[in-house]
């Protein structure tokens, strides 16, 4: 398939994926439900390029298989969260703020993403457009190995954190165990981690620094749009003692806390 086609076809994919969401939230009420839906939408792209793409059977087979690996746990974990539980509060600010409009609103809203989710996509379209060649065992193990690290790191950081909240003596307190001792968002962290594991799959291609696009969207995404900001301004005025676990653990990499002084 020609490439353009092949973009303009992830491109509809996407519009689809996120009008069935919008669908979805117009019944329920919980934009939340997005989400999930963008994981696996994300994870689909992967194998859809895969399946389309020109490199060779080993590369495209790892990247589908890296990608809906990825889609799938990821997905499953944000529906099962999101959808019997309240809105979350991001979606309920903005339909709040957004008044009568907050349907047709929460519509663009949800495809103005599919921008960031087609440059997050760039990952996989590059390892399966090049045609040259593959990058043997070595570079196919490694992007396999950083893939199962970080969906492993991501699902326990998620784990941990559910565990906490579910605890009744804990509620209302900061989740400051296991990973979350080391860093304030270790699931942020892993979900960075993922996007560099596309990179050995691409070895030898001329635009495989073209790869790094995808990390950089994501830390972009998660450090200075939607994700920490929003987040921590919003956890530091409603959970007491937020501001003192912000001032002690490091915000993305896990690290040794500091000492209270």
């Amino acid at each position: 398939m020609p490439i353009l086609h092949a973009v303009l076809a992830a491109a509809l994919l996407l519009f689809l994926a996120k009008s069935v969401a919008w669908l979805i939230q117009r019944r329920r009420g919980n934009g939340g439900i997005v989400d999930a839906i963008w994981a696996w939408a994300l994870g689909g792209l992967a194998v859809w390029f895969a399946a389309v793409g020109t490199a060779p059977t080993d590369v495209r087979l790892t990247l589908a298989l890296m990608g809906g690996l990825w889609g799938l746990r990821l997905g499953l974990y944000l529906w099962q969260r999101n959808w019997r539980s309240a809105e979350d509060w991001r979606y309920a600010k903005f339909r709040a703020e957004w008044g009568a409009q907050a349907q047709s609103k929460m519509f663009w809203f949800f495809q103005f993403q599919n921008l960031f989710t087609l440059a997050l996509a760039a990952s996989a379209f590059l390892p399966a457009a090049y045609r040259e060649g593959s990058p043997g065992p070595l570079g196919l193990g490694l992007a396999v190995a950083i893939l199962l690290l970080s969906v492993w790191g991501e699902g326990l950081a998620d784990e941990q954190l559910r565990r906490f909240k579910a605890d009744p003596t804990r509620r209302g307190q900061v989740c400051d165990v296991g990973l979350w001792r080391y860093s304030r968002h270790p699931n942020y962290f892993f979900e960075c981690v993922h996007w560099l594991a596309y990179l050995p799959l691409a070895w030898g291609s001329p635009l495989w620094a073209w790869g790094l696009i995808a990390p950089a969207v994501m830390v972009l995404l998660l450090l200075k749009i939607s994700g920490v900001p929003l987040l921590e301004a919003e956890m530091a005025q409603r959970k007491p003692g937020y501001a003192d676990y912000m001032k002690r653990t490091s915000m993305l990499v896990p690290w040794p806390p500091r000492p209270a002084k």
